[in-house]
């Protein structure tokens, strides 16, 4: 099952780059705001300017990166993605930084101090409710494992209006979520649904 969906996420992230380019509609975003909003909160984790190193999962075309360049400037970049025509996308974008690497892959093969994930769990195309649920805390427990210090993630919330919920996307309860990393990855969890997008983002730090 996990393979099937790899294999659709390529598909579906390589259709909308090809579509849009190397702007946020092309990972599947409406604009840069809310884009960059996303990264600021997934950045939360991270409570110190001094050198860490970095695992983003779903890194795309490398927007993150560029988000980070502007903020931190001793870090460690690695990008994953499963969609191979993303990567190439970021290579080329970024070819000349010494401190940036991508990689055609699923999850990370590389420890860093920190992992983050934004936007990887939205669309569930037509895969049931459980399957895709499993799959996301399956990716989790990866991203724990490549995480030395700590790791965040975003996640559609099911506290979005009803009357604008998709079949094709998943909304997940943020309170389980919640419960889950507390209860397998840290006591040090924090939930972050005070901002105004229909989503919530969650940082497990480990002590």
């Amino acid at each position: 099952m996990k393979n099937t969906i790899v294999s659709q996420i390529s598909e579906y992230y390589s259709e909308k780059l090809n579509r849009h380019g190397e702007t946020p509609q092309g990972v599947d975003w409406n604009g840069s705001e809310g884009q960059y909003l996303r990264f600021e909160k997934l950045m939360q984790l991270v409570n110190h300017p001094q050198y860490f190193s970095i695992n983003d999962i779903g890194c795309g075309y490398g927007a993150l990166y560029e988000y980070l360049q502007a903020t931190y400037k001793t870090l460690e970049y690695r990008g994953v993605d499963v969609s191979a025509d993303m990567i190439e996308a970021a290579k080329r974008r970024f070819a000349n930084c010494q401190n940036a690497s991508f990689f055609h892959l699923s999850i990370p093969d590389e420890m860093a101090d920190y992992s983050v994930a934004s936007g990887i769990f939205n669309v569930k195309f037509a895969n049931k409710e459980s399957d895709w649920h499993s799959y996301i805390l399956s990716t989790l427990r990866q991203m724990n494992s490549y995480s030395a210090k700590g790791f965040a993630f975003n996640c559609l919330t099911s506290f979005s209006d009803k009357e604008k919920m998709r079949d094709d996307l998943y909304y997940a309860d943020p309170c389980y979520m919640f419960q889950f990393c507390k209860e397998n990855f840290s006591r040090n969890v924090a939930l972050l649904h005070d901002y105004n997008l229909f989503e919530f983002t969650i940082l497990v730090r480990k002590s």
